[in-house]
Parts: C-alpha cells; sequence; structure tokens
C-alpha cells in the first residue's frame, strides 16, 4: 500500500469509524495478550471484533490502514509508529475539550511582582499560572484531557510538573518531547523581550523544534537548574528540583540566589551561579545554552577568615 500520502491524505483515512475500530481493537487486543515485543492481531481476530459487512469491506479498510496507521506481518497487523500515537490520542480521548478544573491555588513567587501566592485555572485549555496579588500571567503550558480527567487538585499540579520536567530533560539534550525531531536553542538578552522589563532575568532561552515547530522560552537560571550537576547540587541541599513545579524557581530570581551573566563574547559565553546556603554552584554556557564546564564554591564565614 503507498504510504508516501499527505496529511490531508492521511487524516482523511479515519473519517471512516470502522477503521477507527479497527486501531481500538487492535490496541486493546494488545492490552489484553500482554505480550513482550510487537503484538499483532491476525485477520480473523480482527473480523470476530469489528462490527464490519464481510470479509472483504474489512480486508478494503485493512488495505487503506496498512503502510500508514497499520504493518502487515505474515501473521497479522501491528502498528506503525503513527498507528500508535494516533490510537493512544484516540483512547484517552485528548480530542475532547478538558473538564473544568475551578481555581487551584499553589506556591510559588510572581515572576513579575514577586509576591508569593499563585493560582491555576484552564484558560483556552491551557494550563494558566496567574499571581493571586497582580494578576499577571506566571506560567503557561498544554494540559490534556486525560490529565484532568485522571488528576484534581494537588495531583494535577503535581503532574503538569512532572510533563514539564520530562519535556525540559528532552530538549535539554536537543530531542523535541513532540515529534523526537531537532531542537535548537539560543540564548537571548532578556531585555530586549517583550517582558524584559519585568522580569528579574537577564537572560533567556529560546528553543525551537526544526520539525514541529515546537517552542518554549524560559529563564537561562532555569533551563540550567535541570543540568543533572544543579540537580545533584540541589538534592543535597534539600532541593527536589525534578519535583518542584519551575514556577518555584520564580523567587530566587527576586533573592539573588539565581543570576545569569554574559562572561565572553566571540563566542558568547555565560555565567549562571546557583546559591544555596553557604554554597554556590557556578554553570558556563555556550551560546546554545549548552553546559560546558561547572564549578562549586563554598563561602567561608567571616569569623573563620579572621581566625587564620
Amino acid at each position: 500500500m503507498e504510504t508516501d500520502r499527505t496529511a490531508d491524505d492521511v487524516f482523511g483515512l479515519l473519517a471512516d469509524g470502522i477503521r477507527l475500530d479497527i486501531l481500538r481493537t487492535v490496541a486493546r487486543a494488545q492490552q489484553e495478550n500482554r505480550k513482550t515485543g510487537v503484538a499483532k492481531l491476525s485477520f480473523s481476530d480482527i473480523y470476530d471484533r469489528v462490527d464490519v459487512d464481510g470479509t472483504s469491506k474489512l480486508s478494503y479498510h485493512l488495505g487503506e490502514l496498512t503502510g500508514t496507521f497499520l504493518r502487515k506481518h505474515e501473521n497479522g497487523y501491528a502498528f506503525t509508529h503513527a498507528g500508535e500515537q494516533m490510537v493512544r490520542f484516540v483512547l484517552a480521548e485528548n480530542y475532547r475539550h478538558p473538564s473544568d478544573i475551578g481555581t487551584i491555588e499553589t506556591d510559588g513567587a510572581c515572576l513579575h511582582c514577586g509576591e508569593t501566592g499563585l493560582r491555576a485555572a484552564l484558560h483556552d485549555q491551557y494550563f494558566l499560572l496567574q499571581c493571586r496579588a497582580c494578576d499577571r500571567p506566571n506560567f503557561s503550558y498544554t494540559v490534556t484531557p486525560a490529565q484532568v480527567q485522571a488528576h484534581d487538585g494537588a495531583a494535577l499540579i503535581d503532574a503538569v510538573t512532572w510533563t514539564l520536567v520530562g519535556d525540559l530533560v528532552k530538549m535539554r539534550q536537543g530531542v523535541c518531547p513532540d515529534c523526537a525531531g531537532r531542537i535548537d536553542t539560543e540564548v537571548l538578552d532578556a531585555s530586549d523581550q517583550p517582558v524584559g522589563d519585568t522580569v528579574p532575568a537577564s537572560f533567556a532561552t529560546s528553543s525551537e523544534c526544526q520539525q514541529c515547530l515546537r517552542f518554549m522560552s524560559l529563564p537561562l537560571t532555569h533551563a540550567a537548574a535541570y543540568h543533572p550537576e544543579s540537580v545533584a547540587f540541589h538534592w543535597e541541599h534539600g532541593v527536589d528540583i525534578m519535583g518542584t513545579g519551575m514556577w518555584e524557581f520564580h523567587r530566587y530570581l527576586h533573592d539573588g540566589e539565581w543570576t545569569a551573566e554574559q562572561i565572553e563574547t566571540d563566542p558568547d559565553e555565560y555565567r549562571v551561579a546557583l546559591r544555596r546556603d553557604a554554597a554556590t554552584l557556578r554553570l558556563y554556557l555556550d551560546e546554545n545554552a549548552a553546559v560546558t564546564r561547572t564549578e562549586r564554591v563554598q563561602r567561608r564565614d567571616r569569623r573563620d577568615r579572621r581566625s587564620r
């Protein structure tokens, strides 16, 4: 079957409900069998499970799906990567509008005014955090109907946190969390950005997928915080970077505990300092926000210095 189809052709294949039933059937059979490796479902098994008028019609529908959403083997049919993605989307019902989550109050400092206390709500089907004091938006991220159905309140906050962390870890490695294409990242002067006057960040990162155009921007300090050395450093000082909402890092900018500065040009080099107690972790980054080296600095107490 021809696989070099346009996007219009591909989505047109799913306009028939029988074909969606076939995809659901293959997925449920995989779940029931719980086999390792690639699970396959034979023609006769599909015919027994799908409400279709005759084997010739089923053969036609399978022929249309094969190559794009299904692979045909000697002993049955299995998903292609597109079939896997599409059937999970359908089974999770992520094509629906997310249920209302009301208002959820959570910890965190406002990126703009520095006041503590944020509230979460859905806005245009996005998870949006706003400051309770100044009402300005602090964080926005995609949320799926499946997430909203499975979690509520603080559990939903945690689910969004872990989704974000997983995405950031992939993006830091140059991998798009949506399509697995190539992510390119650059460092920008935050003062040149639309919110430069209200956000206490000197530099920001801009990351964009070269295939699907997925985009994300965040303060350079926050991007550096997810480096393994930073994760270990903060864990040793009682902070779980991976399990903490990124919006809770804003207070470190206002307190001056996290800073970023440009220390070299041609090529550009940046230094991010992350401070905890008397210790400081310094991360050196290139123009693509890749960490090139790190160092830890321990500040000595003044009384200790006088006694020497």
